[in-house]
């Protein structure tokens, strides 16, 4: 049983943390390569919520949008 923990550890310490434990070396040199991941997932998100806004005047626009109160039946 203790062989399959150590295996677990292996996997995540030596094989999946890996690349971050490059990229925490890294901070030393250039912090904005050490947050390379972090500025990704900030583009990612801002891209998406630019792209939710747009589909949200879309379709307030075209008045397709059901307002009502009651458009659920547990509302009622």
């Amino acid at each position: 049983m203790k062989s399959f923990f150590e295996g677990i550890q292996f996997l995540f310490v030596d094989v999946l943390f890996k690349p971050l434990d490059f990229l925490r070396s890294l901070e030393l040199s250039t912090w904005f390569g050490a947050n390379a991941i972090n500025w990704i997932f900030m583009i990612i998100c801002a891209a998406a919520i630019v792209y939710w806004i747009k589909q949200l005047q879309i379709f307030d626009a075209a008045g397709t949008e059901n307002q009502d109160t009651t458009a659920h039946s547990f509302l009622k």
